[in-house]
């Protein structure tokens, strides 16, 4: 049976929410990881870890089976973004209500991915702002019409709604969806959503 398992450490502790939201779950150090994940658990890793980000791309190497879930003090757009980046399903407060951790759960054991509502509303807005602002560097990148597509999907439209508003095919939205994934570096909406709102992430466009 699939299990719950708390990276911890000697300053990292799972909250006393997360353990009751797993009766069950356990925690160990990540020395003794390897002997006790199997494929399909889901391991929690907090950002309080030291070179948290280096630890899930490690974990992503030696247990690709497994899903991993962040966890942190502090939300933020930026270390979702990290988050995601390197491979986590999921991303949430430390503090999450017991009923939320087990919402996150099932998430990823169907291949779901978590941000929490509170998040994407703060992500999304961000991303909004960033879109319409013409001095900001990400803009550059992409054409007019790639512009206005990614904007719509800030929105939370549909190709099919997109292509109706914009009045375009479905499928000429899908090569602009294709070529702003292509030119952001991400790969799907909400990365392109986290990643719009960090004005540092995304690189000054080359003149031609």
């Amino acid at each position: 049976m699939s299990q719950n398992i708390f990276l911890c450490s000697d300053t990292v502790r799972a909250s006393t929410r997360w353990l009751d939201a797993f009766p069950e779950g356990t925690s160990c150090e990540r020395w003794a990881l390897g002997g006790k994940a199997c494929p399909g658990d889901v391991i929690w890793v907090d950002t309080a870890h030291a070179r948290w980000c280096d630890l899930i791309g490690a974990l992503m190497q030696t247990l690709p089976a497994c899903h991993l879930a962040v966890v942190s003090m502090t939300p933020d757009s930026a270390e979702a973004v990290a988050a995601f980046d390197r491979g986590a399903r999921a991303y949430c407060h430390a503090m999450a209500v017991p009923s939320v951790f087990r919402d996150v759960e099932l998430v990823v054991r169907h291949g779901g991915l978590w941000v929490g509502p509170e998040l994407m509303t703060r992500v999304v807005g961000a991303a909004g702002r960033v879109l319409v602002s013409p001095e900001n560097a990400p803009l550059p990148l992409l054409s007019e019409r790639e512009l206005e597509v990614a904007h719509e999907i800030a929105n939370g439209l549909s190709n099919k709604e997109i292509a109706v508003k914009l009045g375009i095919t479905e499928r000429t939205v899908k090569a602009h969806l294709g070529a702003i994934f292509e030119k952001l570096g991400v790969r799907d909406r909400l990365q392109l959503v986290l990643r719009l709102s960090e004005h540092g992430e995304i690189p000054h466009p080359v003149n031609s």
